[in-house]
């Protein structure tokens, strides 16, 4: 077997496979055979993967190295990855010889890999953004990297106690993770606290010193983002903290052990958890120590990987891009200036201009409550040296607004970083906005609404820097691997290229409207509905009609993702079938899935909800089945992988104009679910491209939206008073039919709906919303043209691949070309 980096690579024959699993058992794990348990085998055979991944990794360093190539750095707080081996034995294309070496031994792969954990290095849409955006970079041949957090906590695992959501940690790493390859040696140090003392240079200019800082060190950890094919590997780096050598011996002498060790294990917490509570001061200069130490730690491997190769810093923005996902990483506009300006002893003007120029800012909300701010003084404890940047930042930038727009005060205090107040703030987004060369939305209305409502003063000033790149997916996860059954006709109609070209599955409208294709098509869609209510009865003893028509919700809970009005109106069909005596033609399944933060109150009360509906109605037995309502705990990506080619109708009903973009719309959409969806965030151009005779659009616009905040405009109690509907059932919710041991439990749902202002709209929109479910139930009934609708939705979302939006933020944002291997060449 060669080891050359050029390749060819290790062999990977099943005969070759079985030789690396015994050889790892043996010598990585130092176990006999005759004593190997499923859990050594998955890292036997995870091991045995990353050799083939790691030597790929190597030769797609040299390469680039070669070519002397630009490269780009994501920074994230998430990387939501999922399950990795099923990825990567497709990426690298040994998923057949995989499964026939371990079947010589009477061994399932895909059993196999159900012993793998979801990693806990995301939340949500953010993170799982962030890990499409790795695979389809690797996939086109793009110098990419991705830069986060090794924690060893997840966010929390969802348990559900009496319909309420419990909180439990999610130690995921409690077992080895195969891929992964900690570096020691080349960790960071990265200062916090201490104070400034002021001084000058031997030029007699202003030399601030920081001393009496605290040392934290943060150690990475890299793994391998296989592309598909195998010939292009990248790298994901997430680094953890760890206690400086520099033990305080001051301390530990003084005989205040306990407090010494303390302090070191303090210094170890930065990196282990996923967003730390911030509803308490400790939690909140926690959250701000992870956020300020991941940026560091990247920025400091970027500038010393750049420097390996060059000697001064002129050609910093030729050969770096750095994006923001969102404002986590902002401080990265501060840390590039301080290590610019003191460690490299640029002048302020050079440092901005290399600053700006490296840097791009993705914003994804335009939520107020979501927009990160710190208060001054607490940065000022925590970073003293960047929050004097941060001011001098801000000064030149007015400075600049007051000689463009003279006399606009107004446009000075929305613009300023340091928002006056008590205490003062520091807005993220405005220094991300300002410290980047390129702020870019995530769907065409996102990027609208960024230069009309969030940054428009900015945007008359620098109209150039804002552009929109909508987001997408994947389709090697959530089709390829997720959905192999629509996989398979997707290559026997489209041929393989779809995998990297999902325009290609244009070909499916070609035989949308063939009998015999609809009907192949529909026993796909059937077996993974099986598959899902298997795990639907596994996981919470609902049994479920895989017939059904399943309506699918999954994502975090909001109040604006509208979880509720999903929920009021399943009341109302309910209500329907035991008062009114209407009998549905088919079944239906309404499924919920997600995880409420643990401070948003009303969000949990929200699940609690759902789990009350789902309680009553699941045992009514006036029903007769024809309603089932299960809501799925622990949502996560492997759960996702068994949801979404199921579903048969997507709701995305968000209020209009405040949902960024959606990933999950796209996911089911191209595994052929129907969006029933508001006019919001990518739904819009899902329409465009799939028809919008093929999806269901209700509700009111984002520009109606607006105006409806107006009091004299409309009103949330003319909608009760006119409408019976609305009437029953926020009436039922008042009696005890679905609180029957807890009453007045739900009385929040009439506050926030009805009583106090709703900037939800949930009433405003629930007669276009119970209308477009009328609509999608007749087109149900009807198979062939609902099947011909569903197939059309995964042949036209071509545009809502990941790599179309990597090619876009390659093209206009990173100046970023593919760096392919040779023509014939391994790797």
């Amino acid at each position: 077997m060669s080891t050359s980096l050029a390749g060819p690579f290790l062999a990977s024959t099943p005969e070759e496979i079985r030789r690396s699993i015994r050889w790892h058992v043996t010598y990585s794990l130092g176990k006999r055979w005759e004593d190997v348990h499923p859990a050594d085998l998955f890292q036997a055979l995870g091991l045995t993967v990353r050799d083939r991944a790691w030597e790929r990794l190597l030769a797609t360093e040299n390469r680039y190295r070669e070519a002397d190539a630009k490269r780009v750095y994501y920074l994230s707080m998430e990387f939501l990855i999922g399950r990795s081996l099923g990825d990567s034995l497709r990426n690298l294309e040994i998923y057949e010889n995989v499964r026939e070496a371990l079947s010589e031994w009477g061994v399932d792969l895909e059993s196999l890999r159900e012993e793998e954990v979801d990693a806990g290095l995301g939340n949500g849409g953010l993170g799982r953004l962030a890990a499409c955006f790795l695979d389809s970079l690797a996939t086109l041949d793009l110098p990419g990297y991705g830069y986060g957090l090794f924690y060893q906590y997840g966010l929390f695992r969802q348990e559900i106690d009496n319909g309420y959501q419990r909180e439990k940690p999610d130690r995921w790493l409690h077992a080895t993770m195969p891929w992964i390859v900690e570096r020691p040696e080349e960790a960071c140090l990265v200062p916090v606290y201490g104070r400034i003392v002021d001084g000058v240079d031997r030029r007699g200019q202003y030399n601030p010193m920081w001393l009496d800082w605290r040392i934290l060190v943060g150690v990475p950890h890299e793994m391998p983002v296989v592309g598909f094919g195998g010939k292009t590997v990248n790298a994901l780096r997430l680094y953890s903290s760890r206690a400086s050598d520099e033990f305080d011996m001051a301390t530990f002498n003084t005989g205040d052990y306990v407090q010494a060790v303390q302090e070191a294990i303090g210094s170890e917490t930065i990196s282990k958890v996923l967003y730390p509570s911030d509803r308490v001061q400790k939690g909140r200069e926690l959250r701000l120590l992870q956020e300020y130490f991941f940026v560091a730690c990247a920025l400091r491997d970027i500038l010393r990987r750049y420097l390996r190769e060059r000697s001064d810093l002129e050609a910093f923005p030729d050969k770096v891009a750095i994006q923001l996902n969102d404002t986590h990483p902002a401080l990265a506009v501060a840390e590039l200036m301080r290590l610019f300006v003191d460690e490299h002893d640029l002048p302020w003007d050079k440092a901005w201009h290399l600053t700006q120029a490296t840097l791009g800012y993705t914003n994804h909300t335009l939520l107020p409550e979501a927009l990160e701010k710190w208060p001054v003084p607490l940065l000022e404890t925590v970073l003293p040296r960047h929050m004097q940047l941060i001011y001098e930042i801000n000064r030149r930038f007015l400075d600049e607004v007051a000689y463009l727009a003279p006399g606009d005060t107004g446009a000075l205090a929305r613009l300023s970083v340091v928002e006056e107040g008590e205490p003062k703030n520091a807005r993220m987004a405005n220094l991300a906005a300002i410290g980047s060369h390129s702020v870019n939305g995530v769907a065409a209305l996102h990027s609208e609404l960024i230069k009309e409502t969030l940054f428009p003063d900015l945007f008359r000033l620098q109209p150039g820097k804002f552009n929109n790149k909508t987001n997408g997916v994947t389709p090697r996860r959530w089709i390829l691997k997720s959905n192999p059954g629509l996989s398979a006709l997707l290559t026997e109609v489209a041929g393989p290229g779809w995998v990297t070209d999902l325009g290609k599955a244009r070909a499916l409208e070609g035989v949308a409207r063939d009998a015999s294709f609809q009907e192949r098509f529909r026993e796909v869609k059937l077996a993974n509905k099986k598959r899902l209510a298997r795990v639907i009865a596994d996981t919470v003893r609902v049994r479920v009609d895989p017939e059904a028509l399943f309506d699918v919700q999954i994502k975090r809970i909001h109040l604006y993702k509208r979880q509720l009005l999903n929920a009021l109106h399943v009341i109302h069909l309910y209500l329907q079938i035991v008062e009114d005596g209407v009998v549905p033609p088919f079944p239906r399944v309404f499924l919920f899935a997600g995880k409420a933060a643990p401070g948003y109150w009303v969000a949990k009360q929200l699940i609690k909800l759902v789990h009350s509906i789902a309680d009553r109605v699941n045992r009514d037995t006036r029903v007769k089945g024809l309603l089932k309502v299960v809501f799925l705990p622990d949502y996560r990506v492997s759960l996702a992988e068994r949801i979404i080619p199921a579903a048969d109708l997507s709701e995305q009903i968000s209020t209009a104009g405040m949902e960024a973009s959606g990933t999950g719309n796209m996911k089911l959409a191209m595994n052929g679910a129907l969006t029933i969806g508001t006019l919001d965030g990518a739904n819009i151009e899902i329409m465009e491209e799939v028809g919008a005779e093929n999806v269901f659009i209700f509700g009111h616009t984002a520009a109606e939206i607006v105006r409806m905040k107006d009091p004299e405009v409309y009103r949330a109690s003319q909608v009760f008073e006119s409408d019976a509907r609305v009437r029953r059932v926020l009436n039922a919710l008042r009696s005890p039919l679905f609180a029957p041991f807890e009453p007045g439990i739900f009385e929040w749902v009439w506050e926030n709906v009805l009583t106090s202002f709703d900037p939800y709209f949930h009433l405003a929109d629930f007669d276009a919303y119970a209308a477009a479910h009328v609509r999608a139930a007749g087109e149900f009934g009807d198979r062939a043209r609902w099947t011909e609708k569903a197939i059309l939705n995964v042949a036209r979302m071509g545009k809502f691949s990941s790599d179309r939006t990597i090619r876009e933020y390659a093209r206009d944002i990173w100046g970023l070309e593919p760096v392919p291997p040779p023509e014939g060449s391994a790797g």
